[in-house]
């Protein structure tokens, strides 16, 4: 599992292998990459920005959720950049909902870093009707 210090700066090899782990659904190698009190917010929710989780528990929570109910969520990574404190990542999610229907839309990640770590990750995704059931 890659672990980051403090005096590192997160670069696009990290963001590829925070892809990978998300399509592992391996939430340990994915929370090595935020930082304690990270703020994720979510593609969809009330709110004007999504759904916001704060800390890495609530994240992880989240994140682990998605796995739960698509059991073959992935996120096939196209692209990522750092730039300073500012990242992005461009994606291609997909999964299976349970009534069998899918979802497959591109998206994008931005996230703002500090001392190597995300601690703000805002998700979005192009809004896409499920597929039907073959």
């Amino acid at each position: 599992m890659p672990t980051i210090t403090a005096s590192r700066s997160l670069t696009t090899e990290d963001l590829k292998q925070l892809f990978d782990a998300f399509n592992r659904h391996d939430i340990d190698a994915v929370m090595v990459h935020f930082a304690d009190d990270a703020v994720f917010d979510a593609v969809g929710g009330a709110e004007v920005y999504g759904t916001r989780f704060e800390g890495r528990a609530a994240i992880a929570e989240a994140f682990q959720n998605v796995w739960k109910t698509m059991h073959d969520a992935r996120w096939d990574h196209r692209g990522h950049l750092v730039q300073g404190d500012r990242a992005v990542s461009e994606w291609t999610f997909s999964g299976t909902n349970p009534d069998g229907t899918r979802i497959e839309a591109e998206g994008a990640d931005l996230f703002r870093l500090k001392d190597g770590r995300i601690v703000h990750k805002q998700a979005f995704r192009k809004q896409r009707p499920p597929v039907a059931k073959s």
